[in-house]
């Protein structure tokens, strides 16, 4: 579940092994170049955490986030 902090969307996913997890970070970096609108992220062995915020519009949730959010949610729900 998406959780807003400090003007942004924050999910951290988990996955069982780091292939899984970069396997999820190629699909999303693929619909974020697709979106141009690209994601702060960190990867940690199986875990993903995601920061949506869009900097051109000072740092605030705008809806490119909110639709960015819900193509990544789409993504693990079809996997």
């Amino acid at each position: 579940m998406w959780k807003e902090i400090n003007s942004s969307l924050n999910r951290v996913f988990e996955f069982k092994n780091f292939i899984e997890a970069f396997a999820f970070m190629t699909k999303v970096a693929m619909i974020a170049e697709k979106m141009n609108h690209h994601p702060e992220w960190k990867n940690v062995y199986n875990k993903v955490e995601i920061t949506l915020t869009t900097h051109d519009a000072d740092n605030t949730i705008t809806e490119k986030d909110r639709q960015l959010a819900k193509a990544i949610d789409d993504l693990v729900s079809n996997t």
